[in-house]
């Protein structure tokens, strides 16, 4: 998409500023000049230059004298003498000379002149520039100067290297509900004559780095209409009701440009619900700026061509008046990709880099389970970057792997060295992991160990990848998935008898499934499936609020404990009847620093791994 830029000012405008110096110049500076050519000489030196006959033209004023020399070259200066001989001694030295005689002015004229003249030129420069400042901010007559009350709307308009459905991958869904956004702007006869109206105003709702923006972007782009882009928090102004003012100069430049799409970026900055109490949260400029929006959104009908798109992380905060339908009629989830979403949005990144033949993004996209596309693209060029720190061009498998691994764990730690017996309890601790997830069934195989410290500060990591993408999960597997995390604590106890600091990490992930599983997903046979928590900003991490008595949470606190005791207890078992292999996989780990899920394999089955 190509941005439209603000226009040139007028040519009125520098004709002014040219006025403006040349009106300066000859009330200022050209007296000034020709003043500094005037000499000042006494009464005795202008007598001795009569005397001498050295005198060109003479006038003599009631306040000075002004003369010149024989050739007129210099202009002297001298104040007036009570001289009767002075008209004689001129004419017989050959003078020209004359009298000027100043008349007084009158005093309504003179305040005329000097005071109210300057001040009604003033006054009107002064309304003319500002009539001027705010056509150039296109705020219209009620706008303030400056541009205060613009709505600083990004416009693009359809561009050849515009952004279409073909660079969006992974959003399948999203993008086959805005195709149809598409089709009536380019056919809206098609759906007047069937009596149908487009929605006024859609709504994309999902996780940071989705794509929301880019789909908003790939709807103009196939639609070859203007695009107007605008954050939510740039509606917010310091002075009181600019914010209103910025919203109606946004929707009077889309009737402008209509048919054309308006995308508002992070809605929830000013579409957030109405507080019902009154003082402060009454009737502040953010409410105002909302009821202004919903104003101009009601009032739109449905064949003006403009399409109203928003995009947010939080929907369960935004306002139902806006959210109802008539306003944003649509609601086009637009969810972290699957499986084939995230080797799909690989290779499309893929395309901007030269990669491998045998790169296989089949891999890639398995563990990158979880992954948004701005984390999949960032994965694609730090491969690009590890490609060429290694002196190469060409990106290849191990670079997209390490690159998964900088993005989840931080980089390689080059100056971080432990000591035998710590680097010796990492890998015992990943072992760990490794060997009680593998000795369970329904857990993702091991994919990859290492004992290298990262920049996230972990020591080590154990990453498993599952064969395929899961959506429910069983009560076994939540368990199951509980004793591989407090597996690196086990084998710590199993091996060396005592703890370390190591599973702070493993200890509040492990907490955490064990409370959904009792509080939310009704896995409990005491609460059975009573909801105690309810889940907050689930874009955005997803946090947790209590519904429950005191009482109930400390019951809650109770069995979350019993749970994990009971995993960390049949971890610390099934290490202790595999101790033989806990030994020599964590021995061989120590050795290579890195091994892979296939060699870690090979040792557990009885064979030993290269």
């Amino acid at each position: 998409m190509k941005e439209v830029k603000s226009p040139r000012k007028p040519l009125l405008y520098y004709y002014s500023i040219a006025l403006l110096i040349i009106l300066l110049f000859n009330l200022l500076l050209a007296p000034m000049l020709s003043q500094s050519r005037v000499v000042e000489v006494d009464y005795g030196t202008f007598m001795d230059m009569i005397e001498e006959g050295n005198i060109g033209a003479v006038q003599v004023e009631d306040t000075q004298i002004l003369f010149t020399d024989k050739e007129e070259t210099t202009v002297y200066q001298t104040g007036p003498m009570e001289d009767p001989t002075l008209t004689q001694r001129l004419h017989d030295a050959g003078a020209e000379f004359e009298r000027v005689v100043e008349q007084p002015m009158s005093p309504l004229l003179s305040l005329l002149l000097t005071v109210i003249l300057p001040i009604l030129i003033f006054i009107g420069l002064g309304q003319y520039m500002s009539k001027k400042l705010m056509e150039q901010a296109g705020g219209g007559k009620n706008s303030m100067a400056f541009g205060v009350g613009k709505s600083n709307a990004k416009i693009y308009v359809q561009s050849t290297q515009g952004i279409r459905f073909s660079d969006v991958a992974g959003e399948d869904e999203a993008k086959e509900s805005l195709q149809e956004i598409v089709d009536y702007l380019h056919n809206p006869g098609k759906y007047a004559e069937a009596g149908a109206s487009m929605p006024k105003g859609i709504l994309l709702v999902g996780p940071p780095g989705t794509g929301k923006t880019m789909l908003a972007k790939a709807v103009a782009g196939e639609s070859g209409v203007p695009f107007f882009s605008i954050s939510g928090s740039e509606f917010v102004e310091m002075f009181v009701g600019m914010g209103a003012s910025k919203v109606r100069d946004l929707f009077r430049q889309a009737k402008e440009k209509a048919p054309c799409i308006v995308f508002i970026d992070e809605i929830d900055a000013i579409g957030q619900k109405r507080s019902s109490g009154s003082g402060y949260g009454g009737n502040d400029e953010r409410e105002q700026t909302l009821n202004q929006l919903l104003t101009e959104m009601d009032g739109f009908e449905g064949n003006t061509g403009v399409i109203i798109l928003a995009a947010t992380n939080r929907p369960e905060s935004l306002d139902p008046a806006l959210t109802r339908p008539g306003r944003f009629d649509r609601r086009v989830p637009v969810e972290l990709p699957d499986l084939q979403g995230r080797e799909a949005i690989l290779k499309v990144h893929a395309k901007k880099i030269k990669t491998a033949e045998d790169v296989d993004f089949h891999t890639i996209a398995r563990m990158a389970a979880g992954a948004s596309g701005a984390e999949l693209a960032n994965i694609i060029n730090e491969a690009a970057l590890r490609a060429v720190r290694s002196g190469r061009i060409i990106v290849n498998q191990a670079d997209l792997e390490e690159s998964i691994e900088v993005v989840i764990a931080g980089y390689q730690k080059k100056n971080a060295v432990l000591s035998d017996q710590e680097k010796r309890v990492v890998a015992y601790h990943e072992i760990g992991h490794a060997l009680v997830a593998a000795m369970q069934s329904n857990s993702a195989p091991v994919q990859k160990i290492t004992i290298i410290p990262r920049t996230s500060g972990a020591l080590g990591y154990t990453m498993q990848v599952e064969t395929g993408d899961k959506y429910l999960m069983t009560r076994e597997e939540i368990e199951n998935k509980i004793a591989t995390y407090t597996g690196g604590r086990a084998a710590e106890e199993v091996a060396f008898g005592q703890i370390t600091t190591g599973a702070s990490n493993d200890i509040e992930q492990a907490t955490k499934l064990a409370r959904a599983m009792i509080s939310r997903y009704g896995m409990s046979d005491q609460f059975d499936m009573v909801a105690m928590e309810t889940v907050n900003n689930q874009y955005l991490g997803g946090d947790t609020s209590l519904a429950c008595s005191p009482d109930t949470q400390k019951e809650i606190d109770r069995r979350v404990v019993e749970l994990v005791k009971s995993q960390h207890e049949k971890a610390r078992k099934i290490l202790e009847e595999n101790r033989a292999k806990l030994d020599e996989l964590a021995g061989f780990l120590y050795e290579k620093e890195t091994i892979t899920g296939e060699e870690f394999m090979e040792i557990l089955r009885g064979g030993e791994a290269q």
